[in-house]
């Protein structure tokens, strides 16, 4: 009998088991052209080359401006109220990049959804930021969590998605419940920084009772002002946290072409 969940769930799922089982009977393959490639790697180097990368020395919460000092961080952002400690992305919004999110974000229905590729790259930048986020390895994964209206209507949350699969990883405890959605807000699509920012705040309250560690990796796909994180990671360090850093597979440009909430 089939489970129930929702269908866009259940397919993700469905993916993530078929690639499992594909990859202990079948070579590598680059998910983009399909030739051989390292088994550790999702795209060939020719592939890989088309995702513009975020510079290594970039400023660890702006990510624009590289560092002065020794901080980190830019000078601008090294005097910013921020409640985010950091927000590291491993590759621009742009190009290549845009379209890998926009396949794993929106999924065709039914088996032609069925996209393991698109999961496995946004999933490997995920975890290609979190090698570059500053500081000692958190104590919790926690992914922005859609309102439960969205969630019902898109039938899954690709933050809690690839959220799941870097605490997985990196062996690291995961609360897909930690914070939840107060506010079914508006798309940040067209808004500027400070629209943005008045779109989403207080729109984010932690789960009732949450006694969260110190320090949490919060997980999203796509980011461009750090309006939604912020509001997010003001809600967990309201509850506890002391050190709340942001981690995104992509980072989209003001000016570029933008999905991010």
């Amino acid at each position: 009998m089939w489970p129930k969940r929702n269908g866009a769930e259940f397919f993700c799922k469905l993916a993530e088991l078929s690639r499992g089982a594909l990859e202990l009977v079948l070579p590598p393959t680059c998910g983009a052209c399909g030739t051989r490639t390292d088994p550790t790697a999702v795209l060939c180097p020719a592939c890989d080359g088309w995702l513009e990368r975020i510079a290594p020395r970039a400023c660890q919460l702006c990510q624009e401006t590289a560092p002065q000092t020794g901080s980190g961080l830019c000078a601008g952002c090294e005097t910013s109220d921020s409640p985010l400690t950091a927000c590291v992305a491993a590759i621009r919004f742009e190009a290549g990049g845009a379209e890998w999110i926009h396949r794993f974000k929106y999924p065709r229905k039914g088996l032609r959804g069925l996209d393991p590729a698109s999961a496995s790259v946004v999933g490997a930048m995920l975890c290609e930021a979190a090698a570059r986020a500053p500081g000692p390895q958190p104590d919790l994964v926690v992914p922005v969590p859609l309102h439960p209206r969205r969630l019902r209507l898109r039938g899954f949350n690709p933050s809690a998605q690839i959220a799941r699969s870097l605490a997985r990883k990196f062996e690291i405890p995961f609360d897909p419940v930690a914070l939840r959605r107060t506010r079914d807000t508006p798309s940040q699509t067209g808004l500027d920084r400070r629209e943005r920012r008045s779109n989403v705040r207080g729109a984010f309250r932690s789960r009732r009772g949450l006694q969260p560690p110190e320090r949490i990796w919060l997980v999203d796909d796509v980011v461009t002002t750090t309006s939604t994180l912020a509001e997010a990671a003001i809600a967990l360090r309201t509850a506890g946290a002391s050190t709340v850093i942001g981690l995104c597979a992509a980072r989209a440009l003001l000016d570029g072409p933008s999905m991010s909430r």
